[in-house]
């Protein structure tokens, strides 16, 4: 059995990633840790497009890597892994994040596939102390804020619990506060 037919059998002949049956086609990584079959797997075309650029990546269309992310397919954890780390700003792959488990050497493969992807500058979102805040941290407000739009006035000492950041501004970040989400300047918080 030559290595398209087992991964069509393994895959049912669907995107291992979202389940999708049309426009299929095999992904192989190069330089993988293993057998060529666990370095490859089943994908759309969908899902291909926004993993080989992921600035077209739609968020909603990668939430079925809360289950793919559970694969047994190395190729296709790697996958998840690293669309998770790309879309983690928006609040909710930095939970699955969390929850999914790599052996370190699967783990290691996936962070250096990421880092040469994201050779462009790296947005950095500093608190006002200079602390580096990423998604899913908790912030303090340092300073009473006005809610444009809203007659809202975030309290001094407030803190905003699980915060994302906005991937193109390192000055802004959002969060909740009293049930409202908001964008926030990150000089005016603290991490905690």
């Amino acid at each position: 059995m030559n290595l398209e037919e087992k991964i069509k059998q393994r895959s049912d002949s669907t995107c291992e990633l979202c389940g999708n049956t049309e426009d299929l086609s095999i992904y192989t990584f190069e330089g993988f840790p293993g057998e060529e079959a666990e370095a490859s797997f089943m994908i759309c075309s969908v899902c291909r497009e926004q993993f080989e650029d992921p600035e077209k990546a739609e968020p909603n269309h990668w939430r079925c890597l809360n289950d793919a992310m559970w694969s047994s397919v190395p190729a296709v954890q790697v996958t998840a892994w690293q669309m998770l780390n790309h879309l983690k700003a928006q609040g909710w792959p930095q939970d699955l994040l969390d929850m999914m488990y790599m052996d370190e050497e699967l783990k290691n493969y996936a962070q250096h596939g990421l880092k040469t992807e994201d050779n462009s500058e790296e947005i950095i979102h500093r608190d006002s102390n200079g602390a580096v805040i990423e998604a899913g941290d908790t912030v303090v407000l340092t300073k009473d804020l006005n809610v444009k739009g809203s007659s809202l006035t975030a309290k001094r000492g407030t803190a905003v619990r699980r915060v994302s950041l906005v991937h193109d501004n390192p000055e802004q970040i959002e969060g909740k506060v009293e049930g409202q989400q908001i964008v926030i300047l990150t000089k005016f918080v603290k991490k905690v």
